[in-house]
């Protein structure tokens, strides 16, 4: 009976026992949620934990290394990409999950790109064994070799960078003419076309490139003052700029010079070009020089071209001011044959060459005048009876020699104007029909001439 009795007492003791060791929470050793946690190859973390470590565990031993560094803290250190679990025993037998991605170093490749690339903006992210790059560049050849430098760092690159849409360039009108001016007829006009420093006239920029003529040495000069300076200036002989003034009607000037049949217009080509791009315009011909050969194909004769007439190249610039500035190359080239070689049978011509290099800048719809191109000639005509003048001694009397001398100058006129492209959706604008040459002019302005009436309508 009594041996009973201490039995239940016993398992009472038990059983109270293990309630109270319920209810203050000591049980069994369970695992912690897993955490993850990124480390870039070559490089190492530190993880502190909360109690001290018994023993640590990794999936792949190859991707990431994991070993204690003091009794709670662990050194995860990464070896290859990849991904890998680690494990941490507790010495009271707790159990923590620690999910390790390995990731490539990426601060290299960013400092890479962005030297390499400093105007483009480009992110790169990565994901495994993969990396992503994102952004925005300017064109698709900058995206492939940003891409190209990305690959060694990873099993695939993911390319998603979007090409940047250009915005639309301004462009340059250039309205250029060629005008051929008879320099004898002028001056039996006593016109002065640029006479600098008068009032309603053209400004010059000589190019320094040969002593120029005074005024006082020219006919039909017209001495001018402006702002406390006067000047004396004809027609040049040289390759000068000169820049109009925009309240000067040159346009009604010329159209006058050509119902004299003093000037005469050769080319008016308009050229369009962008900001920053070059524009050339040539008018005249080739011909033919045998070049001999040599080496192999020693004595043999072939034929090359060379270009001569007049050409002209512009290379226009838009400042922040919203001035044009442009680099002007004009040249103007004739076959000479008094300077003419000959060479096993063949007559080779020479080139007689006038060209300049400036540069200029003027404002939008300005314009200026490249003159001093001038081209001497003399033309000699003969006249004769057929059958008389062929009588010895008598026959000068039925013959008749002239000799012509023409001077004439090679003008050239430009007036550059800005324009922007339309967009897709913008209205389309209605046709317009040509301006002036200076379209800033007016009837009104001194020293612009009016224009002619319009022609009364037949009955």
């Amino acid at each position: 009976m009594k041996a009973t009795t201490r039995f239940r007492r016993g398992l009472f003791v038990s059983l109270t026992a293990a309630c109270f060791s319920l209810s203050i929470g000591i049980l069994p050793a369970r695992a912690q949620s897993a955490d993850d946690i990124k480390v870039s190859v070559g490089k190492s973390v530190v993880i502190d934990y909360p109690e001290d470590i018994a023993r640590i565990s990794t999936s792949s031993p190859d991707v990431v290394d994991a070993v204690p560094a003091t009794t709670r803290e662990i050194l995860l250190h990464g070896k290859a990409l990849g991904s890998a679990s680690v494990i941490v025993w507790s010495k009271s037998g707790q159990r923590t999950f620690y999910n390790v991605s390995v990731e490539p170093n990426l601060e290299p490749l960013r400092r890479l790109l962005k030297e390499t690339f400093p105007n483009e903006d480009i992110h790169v992210q990565a994901a495994r064994d993969s990396l992503s790059l994102t952004g925005k560049v300017s064109n698709q050849s900058i995206a492939d070799r940003a891409a190209v430098l990305a690959a060694p760092l990873a099993k695939s690159v993911v390319n998603n960078l979007s090409i940047a849409i250009p915005g639309i360039d301004k462009q340059i009108v250039l309205r250029v003419k060629f005008a051929e001016l008879n320099r004898q007829a002028i001056q039996a006009f006593g016109v002065n076309l640029l006479s600098t420093g008068a009032l309603n006239t053209v400004g010059t920029a000589s190019t320094q490139q040969f002593p120029g003529p005074t005024g006082s040495k020219l006919s039909g000069t017209i001495p001018g003052r402006s702002q406390g300076y006067t000047s004396e200036f004809n027609l040049s002989d040289l390759l000068n700029v000169f820049m109009f003034r925009p309240d000067l009607n040159l346009g009604a000037f010329i159209k006058a010079l050509q119902q004299q049949q003093v000037l005469q217009i050769l080319a008016e080509p308009n050229l369009v070009t962008t900001n920053g791009k070059e524009a050339s315009f040539h008018v005249g011909g080739e011909f033919p020089i045998p070049v001999l050969q040599g080496g192999a194909n020693a004595g043999s004769v072939t034929i090359q071209f060379r270009e001569f007439g007049i050409r002209l190249t512009f290379n226009p610039f838009i400042t922040p001011n919203r001035t044009i500035k442009m680099h002007v190359r004009p040249e103007v080239s004739t076959i000479d044959l008094s300077n003419a070689v000959t060479f096993s049978g063949f007559t080779i011509p020479a080139l007689s060459t006038r060209k300049v290099e400036t540069d200029i800048e003027l404002g939008e719809g300005q314009s200026f005048v490249i003159g001093g191109l001038l081209d001497d000639r003399v033309t000699e005509t003969m006249a004769k009876v057929p059958g008389l003048s062929s009588i010895p001694i008598l026959g000068t009397i039925f013959k008749s020699r002239n000799e012509n001398k023409t001077k004439t100058e090679l003008i050239v006129l430009v007036t550059p104007e800005i324009t922007t492209p339309l967009n897709i959706n913008d209205p389309k604008p209605l046709p317009t029909f040509p301006r002036e040459f200076l379209p800033n002019t007016t009837p009104n302005t001194p020293g612009a001439m009016s224009k002619a009436a319009p022609p009364r309508k037949k009955r």
